[in-house]
């Protein structure tokens, strides 16, 4: 009789959990555009530990202060339990048998990116790591871009109250915290005030807007100059007479290729600023081809925040500017 009940409480167990044989996953932790590399502390100290900080160090494009891609900590393999293995972006790198390198979904938590790179030896270990280091970065940058736009999901605005989206046939996956400024049909501005820390006074803002689309083979060489017109138009200082957006003089902008909802595009990271006035910040803009409607589409993310770092408020824009669909 015993047998017969535990083999009922097997079955049940069994059936509760989804009627297949995977666990249910922990949720994972940890901060946006950080990483936890796992190794002994002799290759973290060594030349292996100085290849990732100085690859995932490269400073973002575009911020006011010295900020890292990635912010990395370390662990030794014999630390890394059960708690530490719900972190979101894990690293594993050492030295093993062969030179290996892949990528795992979802190992020990969800959501979760699992790099693995091993060499037969230590300058085995730092030639994989180099010869995919961009996989590497762009991995884990991607997957907390996916990540931010899920967590966006939950607490979507309904994106059909905005006259300029509607005509323009644009929709984004923007989170509630973000409030109406202008709303013209042809511009939109919203706006996120920053709560936390003495950001508490700063804002992150969201502008989209289209222009005709005259010459492709110039669109990258033209985006300053649209925005600086936009800005004008739209974006006045305390005093509107004298004080507009412009893009700041003293710094050059990058422009890089890009790809929205499947379109050709140009991303381009700079610093912003007020004319005849002391407010700047660091922006993000994406310049869309839309060549079924001989148009661009642009999206402008722009944060204000003094005094502090800026990256993950940035990094919250290119993930809403990522989730761009243009019927």
């Amino acid at each position: 009789m015993k047998k017969i009940y535990s083999l009922i409480a097997v079955t049940f167990l069994l059936f509760s959990c989804g009627g297949n044989d995977k666990f249910v996953l922990r949720g994972s932790v940890g901060k946006v555009n950080k990483v936890m590399v796992v190794t002994d502390i002799n290759s973290w100290d060594g030349d292996i530990g100085k290849e990732i900080r100085n690859s995932f160090g490269e400073l973002v494009v575009g911020l006011p202060q010295p900020e890292p891609t990635l912010s990395v900590s370390q662990i030794a393999p014999n630390g890394f339990g059960k708690m530490m293995k719900v972190s979101r972006n894990i690293m594993i790198i050492g030295v093993s048998d062969e030179d290996k390198f892949f990528i795992k979904n979802n190992v020990y938590a969800q959501p979760q990116t699992v790099v693995y790179v091993y060499g037969k030896d230590k300058e085995s270990v730092i030639k994989v790591f180099q010869k995919h280091q961009k996989e590497i970065i762009d991995t884990f940058l991607d997957a907390d871009i996916k990540m931010l736009q899920t967590q966006f999901k939950k607490t979507k605005l309904d994106d059909t109250q905005y006259k300029t989206l509607q005509k323009l046939g644009i929709s984004l996956t923007i989170h509630k915290k973000f409030n109406t400024v202008d709303d013209t049909g042809d511009f939109l501005w919203l706006r996120q005030h920053l709560k936390s820390g003495i950001a508490k006074t700063g804002s992150n803002n969201i502008l989209v807007y289209s222009v005709p689309l005259e010459n492709e083979t110039t669109v990258s060489d033209s985006i300053v100059a649209v925005r600086n017109r936009i800005g004008k138009k739209y974006i006045p200082g305390s005093d509107p007479e004298t004080m507009h957006m412009i893009t700041e003089e003293a710094y050059t902008p990058s422009t890089f290729d890009a790809i929205i909802d499947g379109k050709k595009a140009f991303e381009t990271r700079g610093k912003w600023e007020v004319k005849n006035d002391f407010m700047a910040g660091p922006f993000l803009n994406y310049t869309v081809i839309d060549k079924k409607n001989n148009r661009l589409v642009v999206f402008e993310g722009f944060t204000y925040a003094p005094s502090v770092n800026k990256r993950a408020f940035l990094f919250e824009l290119e993930a809403i500017a990522k989730s761009m669909k243009i019927q």
